[in-house]
């Protein structure tokens, strides 16, 4: 009988085949020296049943403070946050962010804190689906886990093709910003898009070493943008008062209501705080994962809060005229713009901070492609896409699925940018339903009192942060759905409920059609040969 705990799991006796066709018995997480440097493939017999797949890239590159920073520098907290400030002046004004925040960055802990107990017990590539499936109730087991992995899986594609699209309308303003006469088209955005997706899929295939360095030095980069944007901004920019900071508020949006108004506008905050899963996608290649990972995400929350919350503070003290903001095409340019006096040194300022939002994208294409291979692996995408590349030690045709899809979602921006943006609305509802479905199923897990301790227990105050966080999500989740602006128009509408209800309908039909009697559910010797080498402080 499957065990339906979540505990520390016994290793798995596995067959290593080597590129020459030797095998050796072994338990995961030994390495001999005949095995230690090939690129191996496991062939694992379990409950029956053959997988003849890879099992891991078994390279564990990220090192603590370099996984630490990939989560740091993937969030860009404050960057998205000052990137989306028009958005709380239609709705709630400022009062809604400089008070709406401390509501989401207490829920956004509380997600972070939960999740990063089950990362402790499993860190693996497939996250939340792993999660969901061991600790939801048994006899609904399978579903559940269907459903979690493809509502996750196509809120990272829709999260890639966001972030893509996000970089691509930054260089697009830099451009505006310095040649006046050049009218931008949505082609245009298409052809940046892709620009920055074939040349990060090709780093993430040949060079993927120099990621945790890039993305390191990317969150290095992050803290001293802050430091510059702050003190550019608080010695150059004219103020606003405290008051206008604190107590003004706005409804230009038409939404009357000041209670909708006001959780309209704390979205701006909630849009810097997701996807903070993207570490644990790549925990199969981080040492000591079971350590590092949930430390990893849950200090880059509470580093890219501080900042977030200064940066905050920074932009609306020195805003200036809110109707010239609202009428310009990136707000933020034109504040560093104000504030300097100067095109160059204003767009300097944005162009150094785009660097992150890059790097952003780099890693997005990390995490989705790692999550893609995981779901592969465990049968629910086709096994084509779950191959080690023996070369690269990477999932090379992992990366490119979803750099594919995407690039193939951007070509809707040709006709019309509200297609596109259709599509990306999925990512921030999306993930969070997948927070709370594994947050939630946790909850029922401990009331069933099959919880052991982990390396990262919230203890006795566990059951009152995991039900946090699921109310938390919950309610941000309504006002996901609600349109931005009154009266609702074809390019005002908000998208986001009726995409992630087709997307649950697509998972429906495969689930009644194919995988209820097909899918056999996740493969737990993989899974045990995986998190018995998570412990691991090697490279190879």
């Amino acid at each position: 009988m499957e065990s339906h705990e979540m505990l520390p799991v016994k290793t798995a006796q596995v067959n290593i085949e080597d590129e020459k066709g030797h095998y050796a018995t072994q338990y995961p997480g030994h390495r001999t020296d005949e095995t230690r440097n090939t690129s191996t493939r496991v062939r694992v017999r379990t409950l029956g049943r053959s997988h003849d797949g890879t099992l891991t890239p078994s390279q564990r590159l990220f090192s603590f403070a370099q996984i630490f920073f990939f989560a740091l520098s993937y969030m860009s907290s404050w960057e998205a946050i000052a990137s989306n400030i028009a958005f709380f002046f239609w709705n709630g004004g400022p009062r809604a962010l400089s008070f709406g925040y401390f509501i989401v960055i207490t829920g956004v802990m509380c997600q972070v804190a939960s999740m990063a107990e089950m990362a402790s017990v499993q860190p693996i590539a497939g996250a939340q689906y792993h999660w969901t499936h061991y600790l939801a109730p048994p006899a609904h087991r399978r579903f559940i886990t269907w459903m979690q992995g493809w509502i996750t899986w196509f809120s990272w594609i829709s999260l890639l093709a966001g972030v893509a699209n996000i970089a691509a309308l930054m260089i697009q303003a830099l451009v505006i910003a310095s040649y006046p006469t050049y009218v931008p088209h949505g082609w245009h955005v298409t052809l940046i898009i892709y620009a920055l997706l074939i040349v990060q899929g090709l780093m993430n295939q040949f060079a993927f070493w120099t990621i945790p360095w890039i993305e390191m030095l990317s969150g290095l980069l992050h803290i001293i943008m802050w430091i510059v944007f702050v003190s550019v901004l608080v010695t150059l920019a004219p103020r606003h008062s405290a008051d206008f900071v604190f107590l003004e508020k706005s409804a230009l949006s038409g939404w009357t209501n000041e209670y909708v108004s006001f959780n309209l506008g704390m979205l701006t905050a909630t849009w810097g705080f997701v996807g903070f899963d993207g570490a644990v996608h790549m925990s199969e290649e981080v040492r000591k994962a079971r350590h590092a990972v949930p430390r990893a995400m849950f200090w880059s929350i509470v580093m890219n809060g501080a900042l977030a919350y200064g940066m905050v503070l920074v932009i609306l003290f020195c805003a200036g005229n809110v109707e010239d903001l609202l009428s310009s095409g990136y707000p933020l340019l034109l504040i560093c713009i104000n504030a300097t006096q100067s095109v160059k040194a204003g767009s300097a300022m944005v162009g150094l901070s785009m660097i992150v939002t890059l790097a952003c994208v780099l890693g997005s294409i990390a995490s989705a492609s790692r999550l893609t291979w995981a779901w592969s692996r465990d049968g629910a995408l086709p096994s084509y896409f779950a191959k080690i590349d023996p070369k690269h030690r990477i999932p090379v045709r992992s990366v490119w699925l979803p750099v594919f899809i995407v690039m193939l979602l951007a070509l809707l921006n040709i006709g019309s940018s509200i297609a596109f943006n259709v599509i990306v609305a999925l990512s921030t509802l999306g993930l969070y339903q997948s927070y709370m479905m594994a947050i939630a199923c946790m909850l029922w897990a401990r009331w069933d009192k099959r919880v052991e301790p982990s390396g990262w227990s919230l203890g006795r105050f566990g059951v009152y942060i995991n039900i946090f966080a699921v109310v938390y999500s919950m309610y941000i989740m309504v006002f996901l759905c609600f349109p931005s602006f009154l009266p609702v128009t074809a390019a005002g509408m908000n998208y986001a409920l009726p995409i992630n209800a087709f997307v649950q309908l697509v998972a429906l039909a495969l689930w009644f059609f194919w995988a209820k009697n097909n899918w056999k559910g996740l493969n737990k010797t993989v899974i045990d040969a995986v998190v018995a080498d998570s412990d691991r402080n090697t490279k190879d």
